[in-house]
């Protein structure tokens, strides 16, 4: 993978890049994620080694984390778009493979927290594609 990797919001208000390996890349069914997403998971890039530059509006970016948890979820304030995160100690990243501008040429490591799994999140392989919205 490039040494650099780039992404932002949906409104462009937030950009960053990320110097450095992803070490994993997990697809998490768990319910907080799926709460996080609207989805039937979340699709995370995890580095200890990483680094997190903030381009511009760091200052539109908050983080929400769940009491006593160790998850958290930042997003750009102005969209509401998921954007990396940090540990609270400064060892860790964790980016949300949606908000990458940039390509990585990496695929999921796992499906993880699959006994949280949505009951409607079964077979999806066999539901037609379509590459656009349905007419």
């Amino acid at each position: 993978m490039a040494a650099n990797t780039e992404g932002s919001c949906s409104c462009g208000a937030v950009r960053f890049r990320v110097t450095g390996p992803f070490e994993s890349f997990f697809l998490c069914h768990c319910r907080r994620c799926r709460k996080d997403t609207g989805s039937a998971h979340a699709a995370n890039l995890f580095s200890q080694a990483a680094e997190l530059h903030w381009l511009r509006g760091q200052d539109t970016v908050r983080t929400y984390r769940v009491p006593h948890t160790r998850h958290r979820k930042s997003f750009c304030t102005i969209c509401g778009s998921s954007v990396p995160n940090s540990a609270d100690d400064g060892a860790g990243i964790v980016v949300p493979a949606g908000c990458l501008d940039s390509a990585i040429d990496l695929l999921p490591d796992a499906h993880i927290f699959c006994a949280s799994r949505a009951e409607w999140d079964v077979r999806l392989e066999d539901i037609p594609h379509c590459a656009a919205l349905p007419g």
